[in-house]
């Protein structure tokens, strides 16, 4: 394992009881992820590439194999102690944003730091810093609902960042955005690897895996390809 890998995972398993049957989601997965790579995670429905999010996101354990996030071995913790290793270490952007509807976008991006026991006139600083960052400062105060889909997705990722997270771990960032709102997405995620973050995007679409410096391509819940990626799409 590389000194420098924040993600080592070695030979993981993952089986789901389907009735009688057993489903093998994930088939003896290997690989590292070193600080501040940005990566891309790729593959066709039922390849196991969501399975292999939950699992390095910490939300869900393996059947088999080791995980070790930043040095610790999370492979079979408690719920729990999971739950804290993922506040404190993991940041996510989901396609749905999952922002609370009656909060505004200043409370939404506070709630990891509610979370981590962080007193309130800290986490108000960081959150409007964090706010400032994706460009959101005048809209602070406004509702879910009175914000566009790709402000929406602003907030998820300054939420995501809140916590300074070793790893920003993002599903299908872009998929409920249009193609413009999509590229201002992708140039924030450049920006923030710009800045030394840790980026794996879950994704279909190969235009926005582009984007990343190394692509893992899954299949039947096996690595098939990981491979750098020669010419990235910079914005």
């Amino acid at each position: 394992m590389n000194l420098e890998s924040i993600i080592h995972i070695s030979d993981i398993t993952k089986i789901y009881q389907v009735g009688t049957q057993e489903v093998r989601a994930l088939d003896g997965v290997s690989l590292s992820i070193d600080k501040n790579e940005y990566v891309a995670i790729m593959g066709p429905s039922g390849s196991g590439k969501s399975t292999l999010m939950n699992i390095l996101g910490c939300l869900d354990t393996p059947s088999g194999g080791q995980y070790v996030l930043n040095n610790t071995d999370v492979s079979k913790m408690e719920d729990n102690r999971l739950a804290e290793i993922r506040n404190k270490e993991i940041g996510f952007v989901f396609q749905t944003f999952n922002l609370l509807p009656r909060y505004t976008a200043l409370d939404n991006v506070c709630l990891p730091l509610i979370y981590a026991g962080v007193p309130k006139h800290e986490r108000v600083e960081r959150g409007k810093r964090v706010l400032e960052n994706v460009d959101l400062s005048n809209r602070m105060d406004h509702k879910p609902n009175e914000l566009s889909g790709g402000q929406r997705q602003r907030v998820s990722i300054a939420r995501a960042l809140v916590n300074t997270p070793s790893i920003i771990l993002a599903d299908e960032p872009t998929g409920n955005l249009d193609s413009k709102t999509s590229i201002d997405i992708m140039h924030l995620f450049e920006e923030i690897y710009a800045k030394g973050n840790t980026i794996i995007v879950v994704t279909h679409e190969e235009d926005i895996a582009k984007h990343a410096r190394r692509i893992i391509r899954l299949r039947d819940g096996k690595v098939e390809h990981d491979e750098i990626n020669p010419n990235p799409t910079l914005l």
